[in-house]
């Protein structure tokens, strides 16, 4: 067994040939440097105890250190760790990943493709509904609509469809042939509103104005997470996504629901878009499917593109693939990280602790610097503002208040000036109350 017995100042030296996503020095000055994990809680190698609020990238479900995932793992490696799984070959663990999965996001989503994670999910997406409209002699139809404040990656594709700014600053040009909308935030919704109309048929109005301005036979899919992460948790209006499925079959667009945070009971159900009762053409996801013991992603695909990829003739087959598509530890990861959700019925867990996490963190409206409360299962946002009336959004005290917490040992993420929550599902509620606690105590003394 390795073991890595280096002393925390070494290993911080040794991490400087370490370029880390999204990198500045003056951000990693003085990094947490985790070196054991149980539950909820990370240990560092300076003898700190934090509890982790984030569950690493929103995707620890099942909590840290569970041995039966790294037993799987281990089990398989022995028999066969990774093989192509390109055409022609498969592996158990990646066929009866397949089957379980067949259905049970939606009854019309009964095929998966396996990917390494979320970005590589959100470009295969795009990719698979461009395919669809050439088989179907519509080549023009290559636009992707998203939102603003959306996050789907990073990969070249994937940042022209995230819709947050600071992504695409030191990257540009963008690929062309993406587009951004309104998000549906009723907290403050940056689009038109006409008289007596509310904020999800305003947003979803403004998904119909931008398919007719960049015109119908132009727009292959509309892409929208359920709950969007990183733009700030933002939970749409009810009346959103029905009006928005509508659309989309109006004029012939697909509709892929991003469920890479969503998904695998982070919002108290298996998938965020059955909040909803949504039919997605495309579903992505990656995250939450191995709780991030080993990478892993996809796309689940509806009947019908299926049906277009199978009835192809050799010259338009569907070119695309990854060296790591089904790779058989991973699979057999999340098989067992499936199983393990479903034994442990963490799906009730979610929703009656992220009740109790949502009513805690409501406790703090009482502070003029939090503006709102909200979120769905153990996916919850608060956002933070200079002063409720204005809801002047306040990046600075959001970023203050995130480093407070890391001191008093919460661990948190400010994604603008919303502090996101979203901790391992297997939380408890006494566990559920420290985070309140501590965030209230570092918001009393900073507000």
């Amino acid at each position: 067994m390795l073991e890595m017995a280096l002393d925390h100042a070494t290993v911080v030296e040794h991490d400087k040939r370490q370029l880390h996503p999204l990198h500045h020095p003056k951000q990693h000055a003085n990094p947490l440097v985790v070196d054991r994990a149980e539950g909820v809680w990370l240990h560092t190698t300076d003898g700190r105890t934090v509890l982790d609020g984030m569950a690493g990238l929103w995707n620890v479900n099942i909590g840290y250190g569970n041995q039966e995932l790294p037993a799987v793992a281990a089990e398989q490696m022995r028999k066969v760790a990774f093989t192509s799984n390109f055409v022609g070959m498969t592996t158990p663990p990646a066929a009866e990943l397949a089957h379980r999965m067949a259905g049970m996001a939606h009854p019309t989503l009964n095929t998966t493709f396996f990917t390494s994670g979320g970005s590589e999910s959100n470009d295969s997406a795009f990719k698979t509904a461009r395919y669809y409209w050439h088989r179907l002699g519509k080549k023009d139809k290559f636009k992707i609509i998203s939102r603003q404040a959306a996050y789907h990656g990073i990969t070249v594709a994937a940042t022209a469809a995230t819709g947050i700014p600071r992504y695409h600053t030191m990257f540009g040009p963008l690929s062309p042939g993406f587009s951004h909308i309104p998000a549906p935030n009723p907290y403050r919704y940056t689009g038109d509103i006409r008289p007596g109309e509310t904020v999800g048929q305003a947003a979803a109005r403004a998904l119909e104005e931008e398919i007719l301005r960049q015109g119908p036979e132009t727009v292959a899919a509309f892409i929208a997470e359920p709950i969007q992460g990183v733009g700030g948790v933002i939970v749409p209006p009810d009346d959103y996504f029905p009006l928005v499925r509508a659309i989309c079959d109006k004029y012939d667009v697909l509709l892929i629901a991003d469920e890479v945070i969503c998904g695998f009971g982070r919002t108290g159900l298996w998938f965020g878009q059955q909040q909803w009762n949504l039919r997605p053409d495309i579903m992505t996801f990656a995250k939450g499917i191995t709780s991030g013991y080993l990478p892993l992603g996809g796309i689940q695909i509806s009947d019908a593109i299926r049906e277009v990829i199978d009835s192809a003739p050799p010259e338009e087959t569907w070119m695309h693939g990854y060296t790591y598509s089904g790779h058989a530890a991973a699979c057999a990861v999340g098989l067992k990280n499936l199983e393990i959700i479903e034994r442990e019925n963490l799906l009730a867990n979610s929703q009656l602790m992220g009740e109790r996490l949502k009513r805690g963190l409501a406790r703090l409206l009482e502070f003029n610097i939090v503006g709102e409360v909200r979120g769905r299962g153990l996916l919850c946002g608060v956002e933070i503002v200079k002063d409720k009336a204005t809801r002047e959004a306040d990046l600075g005290k959001a970023l203050e208040i995130y480093n407070a917490c890391l001191a008093r040992g919460l661990r948190t993420r400010n994604v603008g000036n919303t502090l996101a929550f979203a901790p391992p599902l297997m939380i408890n509620a006494d566990e559920v109350d420290q985070i309140v606690e501590i965030l209230g105590s570092v918001i009393d003394g900073l507000a």
